[in-house]
Parts: C-alpha cells; sequence; structure tokens
C-alpha cells in the first residue's frame, strides 16, 4: 500500500504543479499583453483618465492711436465650465448655476443630463463672465465647478473710431475693420499645459508645455481727439441736412498718415452683433462706399489742363452763356455765364466752363491724368473692403463722356481716393499712399515700423503751386466761402452730385454733397475731404452750406492738435458769405445713371434744368456801379485780402510777397462782376 499512496501523492503533486505552472504561464503572457504588446494604448488610457491637455490663450495685443492711447485692448475675465458626471443633482445645480449667471434654467438643464449620459466630463456654461458673478458662483465651493481665465475685448472709447478698429466675434478673431486686417499679428500664439487630476479629476497639479506668445501691439495714425472731433460735426451735419450716410478723411498730405476715418452712422464695437444686421454695418464707408464726386472732380480736370495744355488762370473761357450742345445732346449750367477766367472756372464751378477745359484736354489724357490721380484702384489703405471705384476704360466711353468725366460724373471713387489725390496739389505734386498703420511692437519689445511705400510725381510743382492758389479763390470769393477759418488759410473745393431715383426714374431733389481742401495755403498739415450722401432741402442741401463747415471744425481742430502755427490774424475782418444758389451743383441731368453708369443710354430729361435754382447775383458781388479800386500796391498779401474782404472787392492775385502792380489802376470805375488782378514779387 505504501507505494501506492507514494505513488497517488506525486501524481497530486504532478497535477499542482502543472496548474501552478500553466497559471504562471498565463500570467506572464498576460503580462507580456500587457506590458508589451498593449503597452502603448493602456499608457494612452491612463494618460486621459490622470491628465487633460489645457489651452493657454495668448492675449490680444492692443490697437493705439498715434499718441499710444488705447483704442482696443483685452481684459482678464473668467469662464465657467463645469462636469456633468459629477453633478449629484442636475437639476438643483442648474437652478443654482441659471440663478447666479442670469441663464436658461431648462436649457441648462437639458445640457447638464445630456452630457451625464454621455460621460463627458467637461461643459462650458458661460464664458467670459463679469467679475462679481464669478466671486458670487465662487463662494458655493462647488469642486464640479471649474473657473478658467479667459480674455474679453474691450473698447474704451465706444464708438469713437469703431468703423476704423473694427470688431471681434465671441472666439475674439476680428471680424471687421483693422481687427480683420490684422488679425494674426494681433491674436498672437496660444501655449499649451498639462492637468493632473486625482480619482475625482480634480486638477492637483499643472506642467506648462509650452507658454502662450502674446500678440503685438498695433500704433495707427489715427488721432483720437482730431477723430472725435469729425465724428461729432459729420453726425451733427447728417442729421440737420437729412443725409442717410456720411464720410470725413483727414490725412497729412506729406507723409501719407491718416489722422482720422469717420462714418455715419457709426457702432460701438463692445456691443456684440445685432440679430439681423450684418457685418456690413460695420464697413468703413470712407472706403467701401464709391460715389459721384459732382464739382470737386473739377480740381483733377483743370490739373490736367494746366499739366498739358497752354490754359493758364488767366485764360478766357467761353461759357456759353450757360449751355453747351455737346456731340447732340444740351447740357446746362447752374448760371448764365458769358466768359470766365480759367481761375472762375473752379471758383464759380462753372460746369460748361470745366467742360470746354476737359475738351481742350482731350479724352486720352484726361482719363490718363485721372489715373496718375489714383482713381480706379485701391489706395492700400489696409481697411479690409476697400473698393477700387470707377473710371471707365476708354472704349466705353462714349463721345459726351468728356463732358460728364471733366464735372465729376460717370465716375465713381471713395472719400478715401479722394483724400490722396487732393493731397498731390497739397503737398507739390506727389501722389503719397495713404498709411493707417505706424508701427507695431512685439512682446518682447521690439518696434517694427510699418514700411513706407514710395510715392510718384503726378504734377510739377509748379502746377500744384497754381491749383493750390486756385483753389484758395474757391474759398476767399467762390462756392467754399464757409470753409474760411479763425487764424489760418484755406483752399479747396465744394462739390453737389445729384441723385437719380430708379424707380421714380428721374432727378431728385437728392445730393452727395462734399468739400474737399487743405489748409494751411502755403504749407499744407491737412487735407480733409468731407462727404455727405443723400442731402435735401433745396440748395441747403449743397456741398457749400453742408460740407464746408464740417471742414472748417475739422481742419481748425487738428491744426490746433497738430500745432500748426497761424498764417492770418485770429479774428480777419468779416466777410459775407456767397448766397446759397451760388453753389456747384453738376448738372446731373447730363444723362441718367445705371449700374455700371452707361450715360449715353438716356438723353438729358428737360425738367431737370426747369428744377435748379434760377440764376441769382450775390448780394456780395464785387463790381456795384460806381464802385473805385483800391490801390493794392507796395502791401502784402494778408494785407490785400484783408482789405479787399472789408470793401467787397474781389481781387485775383499771381506770386508771393508785395504787390507790385495791378490791374484796374488804383482808382478806376469797377464794372459789375469785375476782378482786380494783383501782382504780387520779391
Amino acid at each position: 500500500m505504501e507505494p501506492y499512496a507514494e505513488t497517488e501523492s506525486l501524481s497530486r503533486v504532478r497535477v499542482v504543479t502543472r496548474i501552478l505552472v500553466a497559471w504562471a504561464l498565463i500570467i506572464f503572457l498576460r503580462l507580456i499583453i500587457l506590458q508589451v504588446v498593449q503597452h502603448d494604448e493602456l499608457r494612452r488610457l491612463a494618460a486621459a483618465q490622470q491628465t487633460r491637455q489645457v489651452e493657454i490663450l495668448a492675449p490680444r495685443g492692443r490697437i493705439l492711436d498715434r499718441e499710444g492711447r488705447p483704442l482696443a485692448m483685452s481684459l482678464p475675465v473668467d469662464s465657467i465650465a463645469i462636469d456633468p458626471v459629477r453633478i449629484p443633482d442636475p437639476y438643483t445645480a442648474s437652478n443654482i448655476l441659471a440663478g447666479v449667471l442670469g441663464l436658461n434654467q431648462p436649457e441648462l438643464l437639458g445640457k447638464i443630463l445630456v452630457g451625464a449620459k454621455a460621460g463627458r466630463h467637461f461643459l462650458w456654461v458661460k464664458r467670459r463672465i463679469e467679475p462679481a458673478e464669478s466671486e458670487r458662483l465662487a463662494s458655493f465651493g462647488f469642486d464640479w465647478v471649474e473657473s478658467r481665465r479667459e480674455s474679453r475685448r474691450f473698447y474704451p472709447n465706444g464708438a469713437l473710431a469703431g468703423n476704423v478698429i473694427g470688431s471681434v466675434g465671441f472666439d475674439e478673431q476680428g471680424n471687421s475693420g483693422l481687427e480683420l486686417a490684422y488679425n494674426d499679428e494681433l491674436s498672437g500664439h496660444a501655449g499649451e499645459r498639462t492637468m493632473l487630476n486625482d480619482v475625482r479629476r480634480r486638477a492637483f497639479s499643472e506642467v506648462v508645455d509650452n507658454e502662450a506668445e502674446a500678440g503685438r501691439d498695433i500704433t495707427l495714425s489715427i488721432d483720437q481727439q482730431i477723430q472725435f472731433v469729425a465724428e461729432r460735426e459729420l453726425a451733427r451735419a447728417a442729421v440737420e441736412n437729412h443725409a442717410g450716410t456720411g464720410t470725413v478723411v483727414v490725412m497729412d498730405p506729406n507723409t501719407g498718415n491718416v489722422l482720422a476715418m469717420a462714418s455715419y452712422p457709426t457702432f460701438d464695437p463692445n456691443e456684440p452683433l445685432k440679430k439681423g444686421s450684418g457685418l456690413a454695418a460695420r464697413g468703413n464707408l470712407c472706403v467701401t462706399t464709391p460715389f459721384e464726386p459732382g464739382s470737386v472732380f473739377k480740381v483733377f480736370t483743370l490739373s490736367a489742363a494746366l499739366e498739358t495744355t497752354n490754359l493758364t488762370p488767366e485764360t478766357p473761357i467761353n461759357c456759353g452763356g450757360g449751355s453747351i450742345t455737346l456731340f447732340g445732346r444740351t447740357i446746362h449750367d447752374t448760371h448764365r455765364y458769358g466768359s470766365l477766367s480759367f481761375a472762375d472756372v473752379l471758383a464759380k464751378s462753372s460746369n460748361i466752363g470745366a467742360i470746354q477745359i476737359g475738351l481742350r484736354v482731350g479724352d486720352e489724357k484726361l482719363h490718363d491724368y485721372l489715373l496718375r490721380f489714383g482713381f480706379s484702384r485701391s489706395t492700400g489703405s489696409g481697411i479690409p473692403g476697400e473698393s477700387a471705384g470707377v473710371i471707365h476704360k476708354l472704349r466705353q466711353w462714349s463721345k459726351s463722356s468728356i463732358g460728364s468725366v471733366a464735372m465729376g460724373h460717370e465716375v465713381q471713387v471713395t472719400a478715401m481716393q479722394l483724400a490722396q489725390a487732393c493731397s498731390v496739389v497739397a503737398n507739390g505734386g506727389k501722389l503719397v499712399p495713404p498709411r493707417t498703420v505706424l508701427k507695431m511692437k512685439w512682446p518682447d519689445g521690439t518696434v517694427e515700423p510699418e514700411p513706407v511705400r514710395p510715392a510718384t510725381r503726378v504734377l510739377s510743382p509748379s502746377t500744384a503751386l497754381t491749383m493750390r492758389r486756385l483753389m484758395e479763390g474757391v474759398v476767399l470769393h467762390g462756392t467754399g466761402t464757409r470753409a474760411k477759418m479763425p487764424g489760418y488759410t484755406s483752399a479747396g473745393k465744394t462739390g453737389t452730385a445729384q441723385l437719380y431715383d430708379f424707380n421714380l426714374r428721374s432727378w431728385v431733389h437728392r445730393y452727395n454733397a462734399s468739400f474737399m481742401g487743405f489748409a494751411p495755403v502755403n504749407n499744407p498739415a491737412v487735407v480733409v475731404v468731407v462727404t455727405l450722401y443723400g442731402t435735401s432741402g433745396g440748395t441747403a442741401g449743397y456741398g457749400g452750406p453742408v460740407a464746408a463747415p464740417v471742414f472748417r471744425e475739422v481742419a481748425s481742430t487738428a491744426l490746433r492738435v497738430l500745432n500748426v502755427p497761424k498764417d492770418l490774424p485770429e479774428t480777419p475782418a468779416p466777410v459775407k458769405e456767397a448766397a446759397p444758389a451760388d453753389d456747384d451743383l453738376a448738372i446731373a441731368g447730363l444723362s441718367a445713371p445705371s449700374e455700371p453708369p452707361q450715360p449715353e443710354a438716356v438723353t438729358t430729361p428737360p425738367a431737370v434744368t426747369q428744377l435748379l435754382p434760377a440764376p441769382v447775383v450775390p448780394a456780395n458781388f464785387v463790381g456795384i456801379s460806381g464802385r473805385r479800386t483800391p490801390d493794392f500796391v507796395g502791401r502784402t498779401l494778408r494785407s490785400v485780402i484783408e482789405e479787399a474782404s472789408a470793401s467787397g472787392v474781389r481781387i485775383e492775385y499771381f506770386g508771393a510777397g508785395i504787390a507790385k502792380a495791378q490791374t484796374p489802376a488804383p482808382g478806376s470805375v469797377l464794372s459789375p462782376g469785375e476782378t482786380v488782378r494783383v501782382q504780387f514779387g520779391r
């Protein structure tokens, strides 16, 4: 029996041994699977449970005005998230959160239940909350509530320069204006950190993997003070004259720096987009909205004539008694001038005179010079949505297009293009591209100036100086007398383009009223272009009465802010303003506009001229029978201007320095409408 018992014991040992070996082998194989075969996957799952990656948002760069004053900045705020899985009572939690954060309780409860059912451990509740909301929620001490630091875009001046700066969306990304144009530079680069969680997914440690790189600060050429006055005066004029929209551009003609860009109406970028209103409402009308400029365009017609013909400021221009037949179409003037000097064609804004001058220049040369002035292409201002305007190709011109274009019809330009073109006259003949951004500053303090684009020669210096003097005549004794400023000389050109109602298929008494000018005359420091779209009120809606006063207030403020020395006495001798009828309405009845304009398709509606004001001789028109010519010889330009203004005598002067000669001679009896011409010299 003993051998049998021993054999049975050995058999049992062998069975147990085999079982143990098999078990050990299974464990070994399992370890091989876990440690080798499934190692990477298991490690990933463990990391997912124990850690989570959190984005570190980069602070958005600031937008500053030219003096370093903030126009847009980002402020740190809290955002609230929750872990739906860990919420013990979703109904109570949704009630508390909705009450503290001002949310819809049923909607929030639904999101929590859906998140918990799906096993989601993260759910945004409300982004960028107020500090008081954050403090109140923190006082509850909920371990399933997480507060994350984010930033919110803030515009300290509200609506000021809103159409220039633009705005950002909820994701802090630019959606209009310079916020959109320079979004990459302002946004910077986000960082990343790893959060270590305990078994209840509460963070107890963190490791920063990549630091966030803040966005760059951008310094604009815009001046906050000038911008404020431009917006204020534009809004006032728009309301008073029933204009739907309006623009003001203020530019340094020598550098191209844009000191102000005002659009009416404006908006507050702190306010979110209203439901139903698109981003178009936040556009910058100074660059996005081309229009028919009307008589301000005569400046460029006359400039081309001085460059390409033998016409001079003294050359008499036949104005045809107020009408001209051009290739079978009769065009009317606002006044029945028989003959005007080249200079007075601009001062009196004669349409017929401008057409006669345009005919002397010719289609090809006029078209060429308009392109040289920068029309029909973007100015490169950097504002999104900029329009190139419309100067039709020569092959699209009809025979009578020269008459339309010469006085600002059949073309479409933006306010920024006008400011750029006017700067050519103001700075001595060069086309200087506009600048809205001066420099950028990196987070490490490195300053990167914005590249300056090269200027191109358009007019000879002598032509530019002559045009300066002619534009000064518009302010001294022409249609722009309301642009006179105390302490400063000024020059400019009024413009009024009549609007066409496509529904009524006729011209209506609504206008685009403009004034384009600069100051001081001898050394221009600012160019200001004002346009109000859709003005009404008869002649009260014209460029002289509507836009020139805006120019006066904005330009005088800009000159004061820039510390430009005065070149006139603070309180000049009183001058009567031109009567409203003595204005600048470019006869829109030449043709009906279309999209794009096709002037040859429609002839002049006969009723248009009947609706225009009858010719009126202003009460202060110089040359009343029996008035004698003052003696200007030996006097300074300022003294001559003051004397002429006080006595109501119209003058036209040439040169600089001391008056050397005059025509008519001192003491001569002036005929009605006669102008005294004074020659100055050193």
